[in-house]
């Protein structure tokens, strides 16, 4: 699609389709599928104002009704494993699988240039597909931390502007029992202005280790992301036990849980109590559709997987808890796919969870609720007075927009159409091995 953006610092868009969920402060006629038609003015990289289409008045970008959403918000990646399929495939597409193919190529090839060079290529992805800000968990084992860290902060640098970068500490809850160990882990990530995390499997001392994960996340002023529950076995409790620490902790932090399939395995007075705690504590979670839906329930014996791997946003978004959809992995044993492309990422949850019949506010899921839980003010919605971050589509409905990939998609950040070409696999081809 050619860039219907003028070279001028000011323009109005007409006839331009925006999401009542993703605005603010307008109250227009809308669509079944809650779509406004609208004049958009934008002037000096921001958005002056946002009203009612005018059939009277001429012209001067016409639009003819194409969508345009907000940049997207990705609050749950790991740039850090990213593309490194080619030299470390999965053997067998299972979760245990994708952990002994990432740990061994972690430990054999994760250096610095490694980091920086596949980091990089992700994030160009990223920026190409439309996505402003976006949060990474990065592996924190010792001494991987010394190196992925600091890595991590000279892209923050080098991305500032084009894409606001967030790090996640992610290591196994176990760790937590060293505790002079994870005490300087928490001083690293609070010295970088980071997230703690930890991911949760079932273990014995698992409310103690939560206990001493939120102390730390109160001494040092952090909030705090999950991995929990990233399997089918129904006695995988972490989301519970999170809320539980939330709670006695009187925790004022943010928090996010991530994955929580297990969830949808658990008899159902089970899942009432729990998303009642969650709900109460204030926690928000993230489904990973793409990845859960690659890594469970797949099996050995060549039979047909029997469920989606999603946990149950429906009813969480029910009671009141923010609901996010995000990337997770791309090109790496935990996910041989992916592009860092959020539409993608919604297109398929919007199929594997039902985020429709109707649409409702379920665009927030990728826009404007993981900006929330990241703290970026002004970030995931549209409205005067707003940075004129956006991208224009070829669909005009719901349906059309997300029937095609839309390719050939036009970004706007600051108010000019940006160059999107996508960096080209053959340049990580030396990093690959034989």
């Amino acid at each position: 699609m050619t860039s219907p953006i003028p070279s001028a610092t000011a323009y109005t868009l007409s006839r331009v389709r925006l999401h009542a969920s993703l605005t603010s402060g307008l109250a227009l006629r809308r669509d079944k599928d809650g779509f406004m038609l609208t004049d958009l003015a934008v002037a000096d990289g921001r958005i002056v104002s946002i009203a009612a289409h005018d059939s009277t008045r001429p012209a001067e970008v016409d639009l003819a009704g194409r969508i345009v959403l907000p940049c997207f918000v990705d609050c749950h990646t790991h740039i850090d494993k990213g593309h490194i399929w080619q030299r470390s495939p999965n053997p067998d597409g299972s979760f245990m699988g994708a952990l002994a193919a990432a740990e061994a190529d972690r430990v054999g090839r994760w250096t610095a240039a490694d980091l920086e060079r596949r980091m990089d290529f992700s994030l160009r992805c990223a920026y190409a597909h439309g996505t402003k800000a976006l949060r990474t968990h990065l592996d924190s084992i010792p001494p991987q931390d010394a190196i992925s860290w600091p890595v991590f902060e000279a892209m923050r640098e080098r991305w500032r502007g084009r894409i606001e970068l967030q790090a996640v500490s992610l290591i196994g809850l176990e760790a937590a029992r060293d505790r002079q160990a994870f005490s300087n882990l928490a001083r690293r990530v609070a010295s970088s202005g980071g997230v703690l995390g930890a991911f949760l499997y079932p273990m014995p001392d698992i409310e103690e280790l939560l206990d001493f994960v939120f102390s730390q996340a109160i001494e040092h002023g952090l909030d705090l992301d999950f991995h929990a529950d990233e399997t089918q076995d129904p006695s995988a409790t972490g989301l519970r036990k999170i809320a539980e620490a939330a709670l006695w902790n009187n925790f004022g932090g943010r928090v996010l849980v991530g994955h929580c399939c297990s969830l949808a395995r658990q008899p159902e007075q089970d899942v009432l109590s729990t998303l009642d705690k969650v709900a109460k504590a204030g926690l928000s979670v993230v489904s990973l559709p793409l990845c859960n839906l690659y890594l469970q329930d797949r099996r050995s014996d060549g039979t047909t997987p029997r469920w989606r791997g999603v946990t149950l946003l429906h009813e969480m978004k029910a009671r009141g808890i923010p609901v996010a959809v995000a990337s997770d992995n791309t090109r790496d044993p935990f996910y041989a796919y992916g592009d860092l492309d959020m539409l993608e990422v919604y297109r398929a949850a919007t199929r594997i969870l039902h985020l429709d019949h109707p649409v409702a506010d379920w665009p927030r899921a990728a826009t404007t609720t993981p900006a929330d839980i990241m703290r970026l003010e002004g970030a995931g919605v549209l409205a005067a007075g707003g940075p004129a971050d956006f991208i224009i589509f070829k669909g005009r409905s719901w349906t059309e927009l997300l029937s095609r990939p839309e390719s050939d998609r036009i970004v706007v950040r600051d108010g000019r159409a940006i160059e999107r070409s996508l960096p080209d696999y053959s340049e990580l081809d030396d990093l690959m091995g034989a």
